[in-house]
């Protein structure tokens, strides 16, 4: 078993389920969840937000925030997480933001990358990443560090 299907597994046992809002991963996140068979158990949904308006119309990421910090942000990060989960009605929300490349983006340099959960209980957790690479292995590494962060969270080996 992999350890994405495991992950899904244990999301089932615990009775769990997850959403996600994504930003410069564009659905990946979501799209590498689907590969895994059964995923519809614990998959609620997920809201790509490319753009800075929808991150606050579709997730509500505070416009003050947005206006203030920009959306490669950790607090905007964990809005975009607790967005997903409330808008999804999921147990827990992944988000991703940050800059893919292949230059800066508003100051902010490629690679620049925030991952972060929201979980039960008001659980926030964020992850700050400076990944080397082109788009796709940014893109790859930011997916792989949200997930990571779930794993960490239903303690999965």
């Amino acid at each position: 078993m992999t350890e994405l299907a495991a992950l899904v597994e244990q999301l089932v046992a615990r009775g769990e389920t997850v959403a996600a809002a994504e930003s410069l991963t564009g659905g990946l996140l979501t799209a590498t969840l689907v590969t895994v068979p059964g995923v519809s158990r614990v998959l609620r949904g997920g809201l790509v937000v490319y753009a800075t308006d929808l991150k606050h119309s579709l997730a509500g990421v505070d416009a003050d925030l947005l206006a203030e910090r920009g959306p490669v942000d950790p607090d905007v990060a964990l809005a975009l997480a607790r967005g997903a989960r409330e808008r999804c009605g999921a147990d827990w929300g992944l988000a991703t933001t940050g800059v893919a490349g292949p230059g800066p983006q508003d100051g902010v340099p490629a690679g620049r990358v925030y991952v972060a959960l929201a979980g039960p209980g008001g659980l926030g957790r964020v992850r700050a990443l400076d990944i080397d690479g082109d788009r796709s292995h940014v893109r790859q590494a930011a997916v792989e560090s949200a997930l990571d962060l779930l794993r960490d969270a239903v303690a999965i080996p």
